[in-house]
């Protein structure tokens, strides 16, 4: 497997993060977890794995936060965040991050070098213009039955996305584009399709296609071909949003500890 370069979005909420006040902190990266801030923890399970180059590029945070929260880790500073992720994301690679790219985000406080070089084997071998990790729903209840994820339903599964993109192509820059401007809908599966055009969401919303003829579909509409890698890890699902996923993740982290 090929290394390809890594960014990590670590862009905070233009509204404000209630867990970062919560917690005392400028920016998620910072949270403590398990005794490391967590931006440290991403940065080291993209170092370890096989296919990730150095220096991993970070957006987002200044260089005195950047400092603060790589634990010391080789980093480089992409651009400051300015918008939601997709923006973040544009934004770098308007400036010098280099395609193909890894992105992912700086709350994926459980991800591991396996999951990365999962991912990226799966998704290189794919040949989409733009690859995207989720986990069933099964997968993560099975082992962590009390944790709330949003779901996308696919024919019979539901997926939650891992926040893991591997950017193969500039052919997936549409995809970003369309991303960008769907961002604030995110948590409303119905309004994402309803962007894709009356028939196009018609035939997602009723036909319930299996994951696989829903990317087709919509690769056709963007114009870029988009495929998924389902991962096997409960854990890639598990991000940082909300203070009842900290304590999700610390207590993770002790019983594995």
């Amino acid at each position: 497997m090929r290394s390809v370069p890594a960014l990590v979005l670590a862009g905070a909420r233009a509204s404000g993060d209630p867990l970062c006040l919560s917690e005392n902190v400028p920016s998620k990266a910072l949270l403590d977890i398990h005794g490391e801030p967590m931006l440290a923890r991403v940065l080291r399970a993209l170092t370890l794995s096989h296919g990730v180059q150095e220096p991993i590029r970070v957006a987002g945070l200044d260089d005195d936060l950047l400092l603060s929260a790589s634990g010391g880790m080789a980093v480089r500073a992409a651009v400051s965040a300015e918008g939601g992720p997709a923006a973040s994301l544009m934004g770098a690679l308007a400036e010098d991050v280099p395609i193909p790219l890894l992105v992912t985000t700086c709350d994926h406080a459980l991800l591991t070098p396996e999951m990365v070089d999962y991912f990226l084997e799966q998704a290189i071998a794919g040949g989409a213009d733009l690859a995207v990790g989720l986990t069933t729903r099964e997968t993560i209840e099975d082992s962590y039955p009390q944790t709330k994820r949003t779901y996308l339903a696919f024919g019979g599964s539901e997926l939650s996305g891992c926040n893991l993109f591997y950017i193969a192509t500039p052919d997936a820059l549409r995809a970003v584009h369309f991303w960008r401007a769907a961002e604030q809908d995110r948590k409303r599966p119905w309004r994402i399709a309803r962007r894709f055009g009356p028939l196009t969401a018609l035939r997602i919303l009723l036909g319930r296609p299996g994951v696989e003829k829903v990317f087709e579909i919509v690769s056709a509409r963007l114009g870029a071909r988009i495929g998924a890698v389902i991962l096997p890890f409960a854990e890639a699902a598990i991000d940082v949003d909300s203070t009842g996923d900290l304590e999700l993740v610390r207590g993770i982290l002790a019983g594995a500890g």
